[in-house]
C-alpha cells in the first residue's frame, strides 16, 4: 500500500482515534475487571494479529519470529509490559490521568537513550522534560495516597516500557540488527495474555464484555498498530510524535462524552502543561531540522 503524505496524515489521525477508544470502552464493561480485562484484550489482539500479519507480511513473518534476535524478544517483553500496565491503569485511575502520563514517553525515551547509548539531548528537550515533570507533579499532587500511588506507578510502566523498547530498537538498528516491531507486538500480546491468565480467574466476563474486549483487541490495537507502521514509512518521526498527541485529546473527550468521566481541573491544567512542553519540543526541533 502506497500513501501520499496527506493521506498518511489523515490515516495517522484515524489511528490515534482508534487508539483513544480504550478508555471509554473500558468504562462500559459490565463485569470484567483488572487482570481479566487485560487477559481478554491481549488474547484478542494476539488472535487478530495471527490473521492480519500473514496478510500484510506473508507467512515468513512466523519464521522471523522463530529466528528473532535477543533484541526482538526483549521488544516483545516491553510490549507485554505496556499492554498489561495500560489496561490495569485504566481500572485504577481516570482515563485522562493514564493518557497524560503516557504522553511523556518521548521524553523518557530521550533520557534513556542519553544514559545508555549516548544520544545527545538538546537544551530544548531538557527544558521540555522539566516543564512536563512539573505538569505531572501538579496533576497528581491532589490525589497522592496509597491507592493512587499504586495507580501512578502502574501507569508509569506504560511510557517506561515504551521508552525501553524504542531505546533498545534504536541500539539494535545502530548495530545492524533489523527489529520488526509489528511481529514483536504479537509476541507481547501472547506474553501478556499468558502471564495474566492465572490472575484472571474466576472469569466473570459477560457476552457484552467479550464483544467490547474483542473490539479493543482488533479495532483499538491490532489494526491501528499495522496502519501506524504504514504511516511511518511516509511520515517523519516528529510528524508522528505530534500526531500521536491527538490520542490524549481524543481519549479524554471520548471518556467525557461517552462515559461522563469529567476530568478534574488539576488534570486539565497539568495535562495542558505536559502537552504544551511536548508540542514546543517537537515543533522547535522540526523547525531547526528544516
Amino acid at each position: 500500500m502506497k500513501l501520499s503524505h496527506n493521506r498518511a496524515v489523515l490515516l495517522m489521525v484515524a489511528v490515534t482515534l482508534m487508539w483513544s477508544t480504550a478508555g471509554v470502552v473500558t468504562r462500559h464493561l459490565e463485569a470484567a475487571r483488572s487482570f481479566e480485562v487485560t487477559f481478554w484484550r491481549s488474547a484478542f489482539t494476539a488472535l487478530s494479529l495471527l490473521v492480519i500479519l500473514p496478510i500484510f507480511q506473508g507467512r515468513q513473518v512466523f519464521r522471523q519470529i522463530r529466528q528473532g534476535s535477543a533484541a526482538f524478544w526483549t521488544s516483545g517483553v516491553c510490549w507485554s509490559v505496556m499492554f498489561t500496565s495500560f489496561m490495569l491503569a485504566l481500572t485504577l485511575t481516570s482515563v485522562a490521568n493514564v493518557l497524560v502520563t503516557m504522553s511523556i514517553g518521548p521524553l523518557l525515551t530521550a533520557v534513556l537513550a542519553w544514559v545508555f547509548i549516548g544520544h545527545r539531548i538538546p537544551m530544548r528537550t531538557w527544558i521540555a522534560i522539566v516543564v512536563a515533570g512539573a505538569g505531572m507533579a501538579y496533576m497528581y499532587a491532589a490525589e497522592v495516597g496509597e491507592a493512587s500511588l499504586v495507580a501512578i506507578l502502574v501507569t508509569l510502566c506504560v511510557p517506561l516500557g515504551g521508552a525501553v523498547n524504542w531505546t533498545l530498537t534504536q541500539h539494535a538498528h545502530a548495530q545492524g540488527q533489523d527489529v520488526d516491531l509489528v511481529p514483536a507486538v504479537l509476541v507481547g500480546a501472547v506474553i501478556s495474555s499468558v502471564v495474566t491468565l492465572p490472575m484472571a480467574f474466576p472469569f466473570q466476563t459477560t457476552s457484552h464484555d467479550l464483544a467490547l474486549l474483542a473490539f479493543l483487541g482488533l479495532g483499538q490495537l491490532a489494526i491501528p498498530c499495522v496502519l501506524s507502521v504504514l504511516c511511518a514509512r511516509v511520515l517523519k518521526a516528529p510528524e508522528i510524535a505530534l500526531l500521536a498527541l491527538l490520542e490524549v485529546v481524543f481519549g479524554i473527550l471520548l471518556a467525557w462524552l461517552g462515559a461522563h468521566e469529567v476530568p478534574r481541573a488539576s488534570v486539565l491544567v497539568g495535562g495542558l502543561v505536559v502537552i504544551g512542553a511536548l508540542l514546543g519540543n517537537e515543533l522547535i526541533g522540526w523547525r531547526n531540522r528544516k
